[in-house]
């Protein structure tokens, strides 16, 4: 595939399809790519309550289809493709892709982010098998077994919550002595019969052959180390990990400017310091990282770089 566009979206959550759905509307011609399964991380969210407007029972893939089929009626064009290469210093942007090379008058990154791992022995190993980073896809696996999940901010302490409507019970595990989640947060969750909370604590390895059985723990201010192992009865436990996300920045962490955690930094207009090239969503340093925050950066990006290709290109 060798074709030029005028707008090239590299990334297919709220952020990428919000930019795509305003390119194309202004008659752009427009490519939105994605490697992986469109929407993004709200493509496993199973209730999406602090959207604007979003319906009664809305759903985090209901919503992406709707996003979905307003880019293809304005005539956004999209590509499962894996970036392997960008070129973004000259006036005509090139994409590399495992299907091509692609032209762009003006690029929007909108790759965002995915979740932090632990780097513990066997996690790898178990990922899929046990051990999962998204409480709205796997919960419901662990259906009256026991669960163990790390981290303690809001993220950690809402998905714990969740996960409770299907597990036995929960184990929280934290590596400080108090949670960084919001008060309301952290008191209705120890209000939470099914959950138990473990403080100043960090996993050291996963057990399990096959299937995780169990999970080393250490206390950070005695070095003691315990052993949490499922109940023989069970013969598996379920293991998820909330302990942030890490920008998608591989392709451009040498390009563009980054915030101290690898995020991309731009103006209030997306901009980021190459003409021509915009970011939005979580790719993007910000404070707020929301569907609401994704879809308003998106736009912002498409009508700048409609802007931007008036400025710089001939009809």
């Amino acid at each position: 595939m060798n074709k030029q566009y005028d707008v090239v979206v590299v990334g297919a959550g709220p952020a990428g399809l919000s930019a795509g759905l305003y390119a194309s509307r202004a008659k752009m011609s427009t490519l939105i790519l994605e490697r992986d399964k469109t929407g993004g991380q709200i493509s496993s969210t199973e209730e999406v309550a602090n959207y604007p407007g979003s319906i009664e029972n809305a759903t985090g893939p209901s919503l992406v289809a709707r996003m979905v089929e307003q880019c293809e009626a304005f005539g956004a064009e999209r590509l499962k493709a894996t970036v392997t290469q960008l070129e973004l210093d000259e006036k005509i942007k090139k994409i590399h892709t495992d299907k091509g090379i692609i032209e762009a008058k003006a690029v929007i990154l909108a790759m965002g982010a995915s979740p932090r791992k632990l780097g513990i022995p066997n996690e790898d190993k178990l990922t899929g098998k046990g051990v999962s980073y998204c409480a709205t896809c796997d919960a419901e696996f662990f259906t009256d077994l026991e669960v163990v999940v790390f981290g303690g901010g809001d993220t950690a302490l809402e998905e714990g919550m969740f996960i409770t409507k299907f597990a036995r019970k929960v184990t929280l595990v934290h590596r400080r002595d108090e949670f960084r989640a919001a008060k309301s947060i952290v008191e209705k969750a120890m209000k939470n019969p099914k959950m138990e909370f473990i403080y100043d604590t960090v996993p050291k390895e996963f057990i399990g052959d096959g299937i995780v059985q169990g999970v080393v723990l250490e206390n950070k201010k005695t070095g003691a180390q315990t052993t949490l192992m499922a109940d023989e009865d069970d013969g598996i436990m379920g293991v998820f990990v909330f302990i942030g996300y890490l920008p998608e920045n591989t392709l451009i962490k040498e390009k563009l400017d980054l915030d101290g955690q690898g995020y991309i930094v731009t103006d209030d207009t997306m901009k980021t310091k190459i003409p021509g090239v915009f970011a939005a969503g979580d790719i993007r340093s910000k404070s707020l990282r929301q569907v609401v925050t994704a879809v308003s950066d998106g736009a912002i990006s498409a009508v700048q770089a409609e802007k931007y290709i008036d400025a710089h290109f001939e009809e």
